[in-house]
């Protein structure tokens, strides 16, 4: 690979090799600045080859005429881009791309105020469903511990009955001969046995 420097084509491994190394171009179908001239060559004397004086003008007139004409061209080419440049910066251009840009703008504002207006509804209607589900659940949390409350109140009012009722035959000093005597009246043989088909068989009492 080549890259050109001050118009010649200079190697890339010469711009990439260090500083002070020695490098060596391998050229195939080149002499080297030490072999001798060729055989056939010696003694040769290059002469220029003869110019027409009559072709050398007219080339001359012929590339005069030519940088003219490249030189017009290229002044009319700039030309035309400063004024198109102008023109869009100050002209008819400038105003219709001003107006182009507002109207887009106001489209896009547009697009965005209906955005925001569908999204704060969608926002509201989120807000009211968890409103909505917030007081449904606190209502039947409510509900829940007011049954349990009641629940509650039932089952302490069934022991407190069922504690009167026992208490009936709680034994007092008021009771304590009468049931002393009861007692006695009515004895009680608690020791008997069980069947197999778990029914109870009293002993019984010889007199």
């Amino acid at each position: 690979m080549f890259q050109v420097i001050g118009g010649r084509s200079v190697p890339a491994a010469r711009l990439l090799a260090p500083r002070g190394a020695v490098l060596v171009e391998a050229v195939r179908g080149r002499k080297s600045r030490t072999d001798p001239v060729a055989k056939s060559k010696q003694g040769r004397v290059k002469e220029p080859p003869p110019v027409d004086p009559v072709e050398m003008v007219v080339l001359k007139e012929r590339y005069t005429e030519y940088q003219l004409i490249m030189r017009a061209l290229r002044l009319e080419f700039k030309e035309e881009v400063l004024r198109k440049k102008y023109e869009e910066e100050t002209g008819s251009l400038a105003e219709e791309r001003a107006r182009q840009e507002a109207e887009e703008h106001g489209a896009l504002m547009a697009w965005n105020n209906q955005e925001n207006l569908r999204l704060l509804k969608l926002r509201l209607l989120r807000i009211q469903k968890e409103t909505e589900e917030a007081e449904r659940n606190k209502l039947e949390a409510a509900i829940q511990r007011e049954q349990e409350q009641q629940e509650f109140i039932k089952e302490k009012e069934k022991e407190i009955l069922q504690l009167q009722e026992d208490a009936k035959n709680f034994i007092t000093w008021e009771n304590l001969d009468q049931r002393i005597e009861e007692a006695l009246d009515n004895p009680k043989n608690y020791n008997f046995a069980i069947d197999k088909e778990g029914r109870v068989v009293k002993q019984t009492v010889l007199q």
